[in-house]
């Protein structure tokens, strides 16, 4: 049988136990992989793997003994309990070795279990359990996990309550990360809130989500950004310190000027300008960049983008200037924009 993908979901979430078996495929081969452990464990219970009533079998493995799968099936095992037969990666040069397969299951037989790669329309796999009384044909797209998706993942990791805010910027979160990493994500975020009765809210996220942001030049560039010049210098020092070169820290400087440039310059404001970011800012850090948007008119943005990269380009040249001094400078001058109105 072909699932939609609605029915698809309600398949994964519960699979029929008294089905022959089902094939997943797509083109994400670690949300195939999650999804395929997802039912194998419903189906035969969290301890099948240590009670032997789960047997894997390879591609590679059917290619050379067509008649391992069916052994497989009809094997007794020595615990009782029902038995799944994993089979990973199958191609379309073994939907004759599946037919048969499925042919032959009987009720009380393990359950067959197969994952693929992208198939075609047309694929002879995929015509072998979409027509196979009993068998079902799940597809996993690319699109991103929608609210009902991200809110099963949520409850498995034991996570009851998540602000409207907070679930804002996980439907956000889902659109940037691969299938897998948005899976972790809401993993760790549930082990940050074990045992915490309160709703997760956009700083919990933030403490976890996967931010692609240097957090040990956070302090100087928010003291940039919001005219604390007083502060720039020990900072600065202490990142030295810690090694951080000039270079480095003007890259991201730019990075930070040019993220409140688009999001002032964002159609929908501000706030839908900080929230289309990529990746998404989130939490604390998005109020304290819309605070500092407050601050900063689109032309002092654009003179800020502008001595940022007359710097990188000093920064890289053969000056024989100090080149941390000339990064500082640079900072001070920018702290000092706002309240001068430009250069």
């Amino acid at each position: 049988m072909k699932l939609s993908a609605r029915d698809a979901q309600a398949w994964f979430r519960k699979p029929d136990p008294a089905a022959a078996g089902g094939l997943i495929y797509g083109e994400d081969a670690v949300r195939v992989a999650q999804l395929r452990a997802g039912v194998v464990e419903a189906l035969v219970g969290p301890e099948a793997e240590a009670e032997m009533r789960i047997a894997r079998l390879s591609a590679a493995d059917l290619r050379s003994d067509t008649a391992a799968l069916l052994d497989a099936v009809k094997a007794v095992g020595f615990f009782p309990g029902p038995r799944a037969v994993v089979v990973e990666q199958a191609t379309d040069g073994l939907a004759p070795v599946f037919a048969a397969a499925l042919a032959e299951w009987r009720p009380g037989d393990a359950q067959i279990i197969v994952t693929a790669g992208v198939l075609a329309k047309r694929s002879a796999l995929r015509k072998v359990f979409e027509e196979a009384k009993g068998a079902y044909a799940a597809a996993v797209y690319d699109d991103p996990p929608g609210r009902a998706e991200i809110e099963e993942l949520l409850r498995g990791a034991g996570l009851r309550e998540v602000s409207r805010e907070a679930m804002a910027d996980l439907e956000t979160l889902a659109k940037t990360l691969s299938a897998g990493d948005f899976r972790q994500t809401i993993e760790k975020l549930g082990l940050y809130k074990r045992g915490d009765t309160d709703p997760a809210t956009p700083a919990d996220l933030e403490a976890v989500a996967p931010l692609s942001r240097e957090a040990e030049l956070d302090d100087i560039l928010h003291a940039t950004a919001e005219a604390a010049s007083g502060s720039i210098g020990p900072i600065l020092s202490r990142l030295k310190a810690q090694g951080v070169g000039p270079v480095p820290l003007c890259i991201a400087a730019l990075r930070h000027f040019r993220a409140l440039h688009a999001a002032a310059c964002h159609p929908g404001g501000a706030e839908v300008g900080l929230s289309a970011q990529r990746p998404p800012v989130f939490g604390p850090r998005r109020d304290r960049l819309k605070r500092q948007l407050g601050r900063w008119r689109r032309p002092q943005l654009e003179t800020a983008i502008s001595m940022l990269v007359e710097t990188d380009l000093a920064l890289r040249s053969s000056t024989e200037a100090p080149q941390m001094a000339i990064m500082e400078r640079t900072l001070i001058r920018l702290a000092m924009l706002p309240a001068r109105g430009g250069r």
